[in-house]
């Protein structure tokens, strides 16, 4: 089976390659405004070595809402051009790091962070929208296992740094471990969206 990933989630994102089971390609990126042309160049590298795509794997994040689109959107393309089969699992699920189980956490705006619990691969708890003392919390609950985060974060100076790895959602998906979604994808929501109802119109407008 060949199984193509991409992780955008993150200020780095990544592109695996993985033909039965052996990496063929594992390349990183910072991802920024220029985030599209430096994926697609990498795309374009890895669709060049493999005949066909059986599954493209996309990082859903929770993390950057413009990133995960740009992945999902070259998935698409993917989907339509080589008829993959598209597959979709938590960033937060494949961060590179050898521990079994982990908690992942990140600032989430407006004085709320997101959480997660992973084990084997799999988001056991979360992704949640928590307050930082609901995080403090759920730290304390699952004192034995590691933090991780994207980026520093002020408020938790302990938690360890870890990026999404694509090497790893290629592998999760290859084991079947941890998808949460097929076909249409979308990116990790941990609010709903705002949305500015019109104003009432007077009886004489």
């Amino acid at each position: 089976m060949t199984i193509l990933a991409i992780d955008t989630s993150t200020n780095h994102g990544g592109v695996a390659l993985l033909v039965d089971g052996a990496l063929r390609l594992d390349e990183t990126f910072v991802a920024d405004r220029s985030t599209s042309s430096s994926l697609f160049a990498v795309l374009e590298r890895a669709v060049a070595l493999v005949p066909r795509l059986d599954q493209v794997a996309i990082g859903l994040g929770p993390g950057s809402y413009a990133g995960v689109r740009i992945a999902i959107a070259a998935a698409l393309g993917l989907e339509l051009g080589l008829g993959a089969r598209l597959i979709g699992l938590p960033s937060v699920a494949a961060l590179e790091t050898d521990a079994p189980a982990w908690l992942a956490i990140g600032d989430a705006r407006r004085d709320t962070f997101y959480f997660t619990r992973v084990e084997d691969g799999g988001c056991v708890e979360g992704p949640l929208l928590v307050s930082e003392s609901e995080v403090r919390a759920r730290i304390a609950a699952h004192e034995s296992l590691p933090v991780f985060a994207s980026v520093a974060l002020p408020a938790f100076p302990a938690a360890q740094i870890a990026l999404p790895s694509a090497g790893r959602l290629a592998r999760l998906a290859q084991m079947g471990r941890g998808i949460t979604a097929t076909g249409e994808l979308e990116p990790i929501y941990l609010r709903e969206p705002h949305i500015t109802q019109p104003k009432a119109r007077s009886a004489g407008g």
